[in-house]
């Protein structure tokens, strides 16, 4: 099993965090279209994407600190080379 950099996982998370957010939006506006009739079924829709988009946010967050840990990583190791 091959395990890949930390900053390729870090960028994965980041990319999946920005499909869910924009999967979260497109919820959020479908289901504020719906008809009158079907308000509960819209509200429900509503909180379980507002807290898909929260998730997503914090999901980018880890995934940038990932990044940045990586990168800081890596600039240690450079400055204990040269």
């Amino acid at each position: 099993m091959q395990i890949p950099p930390s900053i390729i996982s870090g960028m994965n998370g980041f990319q999946a965090a920005q499909t869910d957010l924009t999967q979260a939006t497109i919820d959020i506006a479908g289901a504020s279209q719906s008809v009158a009739g079907t308000s509960v079924v819209a509200a429900e829709d509503t909180t379980q994407a507002l807290v898909d988009v929260a998730q997503a946010s914090i999901n980018a967050q880890a995934s940038a600190e990932v990044i940045q840990t990586s990168y800081d990583m890596l600039g240690s190791i450079i400055d204990i080379k040269v």
